[in-house]
């Protein structure tokens, strides 16, 4: 059985499955294939469920804060009971509710959903096994979206009591001890979670400072929280083995000092990074060059082959589903006949972590490195009298506006405290405008929400910020 179709899409995760319902709608003959569910990592077993999890956490922990004495003037005869195997149903619930939107609006689109693990003979051929038999697909443009899959530690492989973060989002029980293996977002934002459920955290990161892509300033509130709620922070650590006895795994690692330490827990949760699936498709039968790790595209995703395509994970850093569903949007045009080229000022990205941090465009470091003479203006969350009444201004955060001393374009904007992700589309959105200090400072916001703090850091910049002393 064949067929012959304009583009195929191979993985229907957040840059393949929107490249196809955006192929869809300019009338193109598409095809997309995916081997597991239409949603990828991001949907299935990454961005979403990890949300889910964490809100799930914070939920359990702020009402623990009402048991006894209560807070806020409400109070609980006792503490929350915890259900792991019902937090998971809750959370597959969601999971599915997404899968079944995508799928909807695929089919809406007019393309074909092949479920099967796709093999290419050449650039433009593939096999997929179904579980009806095999299909031979040809097409005329290929986009290739196979994103990307968690990095093992060769002696440490994934089994067992050993897990990635898709595990650590199944678990039917919450174990007492986890250890997690790196500190960056991933491993961050899993551990601080099942603190919050009740587990006893250890984290063993191998370099000398948590989530490496933030500056100190931004991440102080993080290792704040992790102090005050008593989570052990091995830094400049690496781990060198693991052993399990029973339900517990004991892994052994060299301190800052380079003594032996040993770390033991029911689970291990390994989150050292992620890196793309170029295996096990076919990829070396097709005229493709790579860069490292990463499948090389120019400023159009184009690979080195002609009419073939590639996106998202892929392609390299940033591993991120928003930037690939901007560039699966793109490629779709472009194969539509559309002058289109992947260039954004800025890609915000976010970590939900205790509190939650994002941050596009350059820092005040940054910028200074690249010879950039910056004025900064910067607003804590004190301050603002929508975080203190939903009791989020205390936990050190802030946002800070870089911008350029001689004209007041801004060129980063971060932020670290509680729901700050919900502004990271304004800010995005003030660097893709080219906006100055002056546009923000200009902009009414509205009175009390946490946008305010925005407007203040502009202001602040400016040299007269309202609601906070020089």
């Amino acid at each position: 059985m064949g067929r012959n179709c304009k583009v195929l899409i191979v993985g229907a995760g957040p840059g393949g499955y929107v490249a196809a319902i955006r192929a869809g709608q300019l009338g193109l003959d598409t095809v997309i294939v995916e081997g597991d569910r239409a949603g990828g990592t991001c949907l299935i077993r990454g961005c979403i469920p990890s949300k889910a999890v964490i809100h799930a956490a914070t939920r359990f922990e702020e009402l623990g804060a009402h048991a006894g004495d209560g807070d806020m003037g409400i109070s609980l005869p006792d503490g929350p009971m915890l259900n792991m195997g019902k937090l998971v149903e809750w959370k597959e619930s969601i999971v599915d509710k997404l899968n079944s939107g995508v799928e909807m609006l695929l089919k809406k689109a007019g393309v074909e959903l092949v479920r099967g693990w796709a093999t290419f003979r050449d650039g433009k051929t593939c096999d997929v096994e179904t579980s009806e038999g095999s299909v031979k697909i040809t097409a005329e443009h290929v986009v290739l979206a196979t994103g990307s899959r968690a990095t093992e530690l060769s002696f440490m492989p994934f089994g067992g009591n050993i897990i990635s973060s898709t595990e650590a989002l199944e678990l039917g029980e919450l174990p007492e001890r986890l250890v997690v293996i790196g500190a960056g977002y991933i491993g961050l934002e899993l551990g601080i979670a099942y603190r919050k459920l009740g587990c006893q955290v250890e984290f063993i990161e191998a370099l000398d400072h948590i989530l490496p892509l933030y500056d100190a300033e931004l991440v102080r509130p993080i290792s704040m929280w992790l102090r005050k709620h008593k989570v052990p922070m091995h830094l400049s650590a690496r781990a060198t083995e693991a052993k399990t006895r029973g339900k517990t795994t004991t892994v052994g690692f060299t301190d800052a000092d380079g003594k032996a330490q040993k770390a033991k827990g029911e689970r291990v949760l390994v989150a050292v990074g992620r890196r793309p699936c170029t295996e096990g498709w076919g990829l070396e039968n097709m005229a493709i060059d790579l860069d490292g790790p990463f499948v090389k595209v120019d400023t159009r995703c184009r690979t080195s082959m002609r009419n073939v395509w590639a996106i998202g994970d892929l392609v390299g850093e940033p591993m991120l589903a928003h930037k690939a569903s901007a560039q699966g949007e793109m490629v779709a045009e472009i194969i539509a006949g559309h002058r289109r080229e992947f260039d954004p000022v800025g890609i915000p990205a976010v970590c939900f972590t205790e509190p939650e941090i994002i941050g596009v465009g350059l820092t005040p470091d940054e910028a200074k490195e690249a010879g950039i003479a910056t004025t900064v203006g910067k607003f804590p969350f004190a301050a603002s009298g929508r975080a203190l009444a939903m009791q989020a201004g205390t936990d050190g955060g802030f946002v800070r506006i870089t911008a350029r001393r001689d004209d007041n374009v801004i060129i980063g904007i971060h932020a670290v405290g509680a729901h700050v992700a919900e502004l990271s589309g304004e800010f995005a959105h003030a660097l893709e405008m080219s906006a100055r200090l002056e546009d923000i400072a200009g902009t009414i916001h509205v009175h009390p929400t946490l946008t305010e703090a925005f407007a203040e850091a502009a202001l602040a910049g400016l040299g007269h910020a309202i609601h906070v002393a020089k």
